[in-house]
């Protein structure tokens, strides 16, 4: 085999395995869409335009997963009626000026350059009808429809160019830095910046599928806000969103085992001295429909007596005992463990084979470059920088 002969494969190749997407009809609300992402399985849903069973009228405009929801519910317009917020109809979460090419339909047919290169033109992700010849001959699955999509994305492409990799030789050998893969880190907070602040970083790392570094004033790493690790967690988040520094964002989503009440104290206190007390009832409140104030809020919590003096939940890497996760119940992120200040990192030196693989064992998109002595943070490397190398040997 050449680096030639992958041109003609299909893409459809890259579906073998892969399940397919969940539809949320324009017509459900964003409760709807909360409630089917707490109910575990996928980790996005895909909103379509058309209910119609066929995969000509199912026009995807885009997918959405848990950090949409926590970006809408955290919104500024939203801060006050959080509960009340749940009730508007899903395409509240897509953002107003999104570019239909964010994700784009490919048929199962097209090449895997062709597929490609629709990903580094600007789509987020593909989107592929999964025929009912080519679910029983491809993907034994003898439930699926002929209006069964699978989604794509980058990990997808990084994943196969791997399986492949010793035909780029010598490449895939040299270092990211001389393979002119090393970017700025341009999205990036200090741990004593409110977290709310960092929510237009949030979005952006979302669209970009990076993440939100957290650099002490010194310029080292301390960790991130990940939008993979936001993608795994539930509405509780929104508050602490809310009420917490970025520092102290990074520990409520990573600490487990401690008393829920003294955590919940905590945010409940800074969220009544911001304000912000429409955000307590996501705390307690059971989100089931009808989405509204629930009867049984929490100001009538016993939880709830507390000074907004409250000490904060963390101080830089410090990490609070015993608080409960904020994971989903069950959900993989929950049981890979990987806390928000073990970011993923590499250094200058780093060959290109060694963080393709570093990335995919950890299911991220993107790696952190760090210097080897101090943890400054150097900058970051990219699926989409790493996919735009293999595009040139394909060219060669």
């Amino acid at each position: 085999m050449t680096v030639n002969s992958l041109q003609g494969r299909e893409v459809s190749d890259l579906c073998i395995g892969k399940p397919v997407a969940r539809p949320l009809p324009l017509s459900a609300t964003v409760g709807d869409a909360l409630l089917a992402l707490r109910s575990g399985g996928d980790d996005r849903l895909v909103i379509s335009t058309s209910d119609g069973p066929a995969p000509e009228r199912k026009a995807c405009t885009r997918n959405v997963c848990m950090v949409d929801v926590l970006c809408y519910l955290c919104a500024e317009q939203n801060l006050d009626a959080p509960m009340a917020a749940l009730g508007a109809p899903a395409s509240a979460l897509l953002p107003p000026l999104v570019a239909p090419s964010l994700v784009r339909r490919v048929e199962p047919s097209s090449s895997i350059l062709e597929a490609l290169d629709a990903i580094l033109d600007g789509a987020q992700s593909l989107v592929v009808p999964i025929h009912a010849a080519a679910s029983r001959r491809k993907f034994a699955s003898a439930s699926a429809s002929a209006a069964d999509l699978c989604w794509l994305t980058q990990e997808d492409f990084v994943r196969f160019f791997l399986n492949s990799i010793a035909l780029f030789s010598p490449v895939p050998a040299l270092s990211v830095t001389d393979l002119g893969l090393v970017r700025p880190a341009a999205l990036a907070v200090r741990p004593q910046d409110p977290a709310l602040s960092a929510l237009p970083l949030i979005r952006a790392a979302l669209a970009e599928q990076t993440s939100v570094a957290v650099v002490g004033d010194d310029g080292r790493l301390i960790g991130e806000i990940s939008p993979f690790t936001l993608a795994h967690c539930d509405e509780r988040v929104a508050p602490a969103l809310a009420a917490l520094s970025a520092g102290d964002l990074m520990a409520f989503i990573d600490c487990v085992g401690a008393p829920r009440k003294s955590a919940i104290r905590s945010i409940k206190a800074q969220l009544r001295a911001k304000g912000l007390l429409g955000m307590l009832e996501l705390l307690d409140a059971d989100v089931s429909p009808p989405f509204s104030p629930s009867t049984s809020s929490s100001s009538s919590s016993s939880d709830d007596e507390s000074s907004p003096s409250s000490p904060p939940l963390s101080n830089g890497r410090r990490r609070p005992r015993g608080m409960r996760s904020a994971w989903r119940s069950g959900s993989y992120s929950a049981r890979m463990g990987r806390r928000s200040e073990e970011a993923i990192v590499c250094h200058p030196w780093s060959s290109l084979v060694a963080v393709m693989i570093q990335a995919l064992a950890h299911r991220v998109s993107y790696v952190w470059v760090v210097d080897d002595d101090d943890y400054f943070l150097v900058g970051i490397v990219t699926f989409s920088d790493i996919l735009e190398v293999f595009r040139e040997q394909l060219q060669q």
